[in-house]
């Protein structure tokens, strides 16, 4: 959605009120077109440092945004609504991006290329991360093994993957427990309202990656019933930070996807030893129980 769009030429002014956008311009080498980032952005670390932070309370927002002079405005998602509207009520053009699975992630890239006259650079940018990503799923269809992964994008209420994360999560050579959900737009519609239904599907492996804190292990491993889980058993939870693979941008097609894919070629091989050693393998779950063996943090 662009709203207010009187632009005379390409912008050169622009405040990304998501991370996505901030990196995919870095990416771009247009970052001297950033006058504004989100405060939740982590990548690059440049952009931290260079550009003044918009913050996140509304009315200290609009008048950032006002001081900053944009001539353009970069935003994610219908959770942004009501700044949007702020925004575009001030006279400032505004672009709403609503990219939810990793043909929109490219696409948002192209779109955003078009937007500053870069389309070229977009064109190759989108092109280099489709090829890696088209080569990461070609390898994984080689394998027969695909666990299954619980997901977890925030622990209360329990909230399973969104959607371009339960494609890359396919792409890696595993399948989304919850693929069912994974379409929804709104977390609240991604809800597990019932614990007990993890139990059921049984999930191989427990991915954690809860927006904008630390992944605690011991939490999964104290609620009712999920010992049972094969996850849980063979000691596979795992972390991939939420900066790395929650962006709906090129980190996740990058970063994001990588860890997956060797968080699932640990699986495999861990499986392999498993099935080798079946004694052994139990010893080593019950052992431990409060600190899983299999546990890995993100990076």
């Amino acid at each position: 959605m662009t709203m207010n769009t009187t632009l005379q030429s390409h912008p050169n002014r622009i405040v990304c009120l998501s991370a996505e956008t901030t990196e995919t311009l870095y990416l771009l080498g247009e970052q001297q077109r950033i006058v504004g980032i989100s405060g939740f952005t982590a990548r690059p670390a440049a952009a931290r440092r260079e550009k003044r932070r918009v913050p996140g309370v509304t009315s200290a927002r609009l008048k950032c945004i006002r001081d900053l002079q944009p001539d353009l405005v970069l935003g994610f998602s219908g959770l942004q609504a009501e700044v949007v509207a702020a925004i575009a009520n001030e006279g400032i053009a505004i672009h709403l991006f609503n990219q939810r699975t990793v043909s929109g992630i490219l696409d948002m890239i192209r779109m955003l290329g078009g937007m500053i006259g870069c389309d070229t650079k977009a064109a190759d940018l989108a092109a280099r991360l489709e090829w890696r990503v088209e080569a990461i799923r070609a390898e994984a269809s080689r394998h027969e093994r695909r666990p299954r992964i619980y997901f977890e994008e925030w622990d209360e209420p329990q909230i399973s993957a969104t959607g371009w994360v339960s494609e890359l999560i396919s792409i890696a050579g595993a399948d989304d427990c919850f693929a069912d959900l994974a379409e929804a737009p709104l977390a609240t519609n991604r809800r597990v309202v019932d614990p007990h239904e993890v139990i059921r599907r049984a999930p191989d492996m427990i991915v954690g990656s809860w927006c904008g804190k630390k992944f605690r292990p011991e939490r999964i491993l104290a609620r009712s019933g999920w010992e049972q889980i094969p996850a849980v058993r063979d000691g596979e939870l795992h972390e991939i930070k939420s900066s790395l693979i929650l962006p709906p941008g090129p980190v996740a097609l990058t970063e994001g996807l990588d860890r997956l894919q060797g968080l699932v070629r640990h699986w495999r091989d861990a499986q392999r030893s498993r099935e080798r050693s079946p004694a052994t393998h139990r010893r080593t779950a019950d052992v431990g129980r409060g600190a899983p063996a299999g546990l890995t943090q993100g990076a």
